[in-house]
């Protein structure tokens, strides 16, 4: 049985938010916690929510025991672009693009149903 979380428009790139995810991805939930609980990437604290966040949707929602928990997909996608102008030299612009990411998090039991 499987429970899911979604983080959407989390105002990071997804390219830095992936090098955090690629730590946890397959590990047991109390252990992917405990990692990235000790990560200095912002990324990580987002990351931790969500996490957590679906492990007690599985908890409370499935009965799932939390102990025997793992996280088996861990996907960040691109979110909206917000794009921006930057003054530069001889009346030109330039384009900002402000990225933004979604996180998504399914844990799983082990067990089939």
């Amino acid at each position: 049985m499987q429970a899911k979380a979604v983080l959407r428009g989390f105002r990071m790139s997804p390219q830095k938010v992936r090098l955090v995810a690629d730590v946890v991805r397959g590990k047991r939930v109390e252990q992917a916690l405990a990692i990235l609980r000790n990560m200095p990437q912002k990324a990580a604290h987002e990351v931790y929510r969500t996490v957590a966040s679906a492990a007690a949707n599985a908890e409370n929602n499935f009965q799932m025991d939390r102990d025997g928990l793992v996280i088996k997909t861990i996907m960040v996608d691109e979110g909206p672009v917000m794009k921006r102008f930057l003054p530069r030299a001889r009346g030109r612009v330039n384009t900002m693009r402000k990225r933004s990411s979604h996180i998504t998090v399914i844990v799983d039991d082990g067990q089939e149903y």
